[in-house]
C-alpha cells in the first residue's frame, strides 16, 4: 500500500499519456503533479519536490536528457523514463546519466506501476538504499563490511572480480547497473567495451549462486543494457 504523500510528477507532452497516467496513479493513492514541457517540469521538480518523476524524452522545448542532467543537478529523486525511444544506445545512456528505470511506449500500466512502488521502496528503506553494507535475499546473505558471502549459511568463495561485480550490484540492489558502469568499476575506463569480461564474471556469479538465469531469483539480465540485483520485495511471493 502506498502513502498517500507520495508525489509523483509526470513530464509528458502528450495529454492522454498525462491524463492515462494521473488516473492510474491516482487510483493507486499517488498525489500527481503535472508538466507538459522540459521547463516546466524543471521549475515543478524544484518547486513541489516529488517522490518520483516519470519522465518523457521527446519533449517539445527541450531533449529529455537534458531535463534529466537538471534533475539530477537538484537531487536524487527517483526518475523512471517512459519513452518511446527503445533503442538500447538512448537506454544505456539515460541510466549511465542517473534515471533509475526505463520503461518503452507502449507499457503495461500493471508494470508501471510496479516499478514506481519498487523505487519507492527502496528509496525510504534503510536497507534497500544505495550505498547499502548487507543484503539477504533468496538464501544470499552479503555483508559488504565483513567481506563475507554465503548461500543457505555455507560460505561462498568468490573470485576478487566477481565478488567487486556483486558489491556493487548490492549497493544498487533494486536498480539497473549498466554494462558500461560495472566495466568501468571494477576493470577499469578502458575496458567499458569489453562485455565479454562481464558476462563470464556474471555467468560464474549465477553458476555459484544457484541462480537461474530462465528464471532468476538474484541477477536479473536487462538485455543489452545491464543488470539488476532483485531486492526483496522486486519478487512476486
Amino acid at each position: 500500500m502506498t502513502n498517500e504523500r507520495d508525489k509523483v510528477l509526470v513530464i509528458d507532452d502528450e495529454p492522454q499519456i498525462r491524463r492515462f497516467l494521473r488516473i492510474s496513479l491516482v487510483s493507486q493513492g499517488f498525489s500527481v503533479i503535472e508538466a507538459d514541457t522540459g521547463a516546466q517540469g524543471i521549475a515543478r521538480a524544484r518547486e513541489e519536490t516529488p517522490d518520483l518523476v516519470l519522465l518523457d524524452l521527446g519533449l517539445p522545448d527541450m531533449d529529455g536528457q537534458a531535463v534529466l542532467d537538471e534533475l539530477r543537478a537538484q537531487g536524487s529523486v527517483p526518475v523512471i523514463i517512459v519513452s518511446v525511444r527503445g533503442q538500447e544506445a538512448e537506454k544505456v545512456r539515460a541510466l549511465d546519466s542517473g534515471a533509475n528505470d526505463y520503461v518503452t511506449k507502449p507499457f503495461g500500466i500493471q508494470e508501471l506501476l510496479a516499478r514506481v512502488r519498487s523505487l519507492l521502496r527502496h528509496q525510504k528503506s534503510p536497507d534497500t538504499t544505495e550505498g547499502v553494507e548487507h543484503y539477504r535475499h533468496a538464501g544470499l546473505t552479503v555483508d559488504l563490511s565483513a567481506h563475507r558471502v554465503s548461500l543457505h549459511g555455507t560460505s561462498v568463495r568468490l573470485t576478487p572480480k566477481e565478488y567487486a561485480v556483486l558489491a556493487l550490484l548490492v549497493r544498487q540492489a533494486g536498480r539497473v547497473v549498466t554494462q558500461a558502469q560495472l566495466l568501468r568499476d571494477v576493470w577499469g575506463a578502458s575496458h567499458t567495451h569489453d562485455s565479454h569480461y562481464l558476462r563470464i564474471v556474471i555467468s560464474k556469479l549465477r553458476h555459484k549462486l544457484g541462480d537461474d538465469p530462465q528464471s532468476p531469483r538474484l541477477l536479473q539480465t536487462e538485455a543489452g543494457i545491464g543488470y539488476r540485483l532483485l531486492a526483496p520485495r522486486d519478487v512476486a511471493t
